[in-house]
């Protein structure tokens, strides 16, 4: 998992019909006090998350079974691809014994 702070959305005029309905979020991964490191993702967004919110971002197949990218009406049809997707906001995040931010 990485945690990364929401910087913008990503607006594609053409992706993968499996993919019309979703969000593209563009997050800058930060460490646990909140300073950016490391290059911006782009990330399938499964919380309607927004400008400047903190999410947990997961990769591989833990990306490819996150909630609400499966349409259960269409059974035999594929989900959609995807290597990273934005999960559960993040509240704070501890470190020791003291909350880091």
């Amino acid at each position: 998992m990485i945690l990364a702070k929401v910087v913008g959305t990503v607006v594609a005029t053409r992706k993968d019909d499996r993919l019309v309905s979703s969000k593209l979020l563009l997050a800058q991964p930060i460490d646990p006090r909140g300073k950016a490191q490391g290059n911006h993702l782009v990330a399938v967004d499964t919380v309607d998350a927004g400008f400047g919110e903190t999410v947990l971002i997961v990769s591989g197949s833990s990306a490819r079974m996150a909630a609400g990218l499966k349409d259960p009406k269409k059974k035999s049809k594929p989900d959609p691809p995807r290597d990273l997707t934005a999960t559960p906001f993040v509240e704070g995040t501890t470190r020791g014994v003291g909350l880091a931010w």
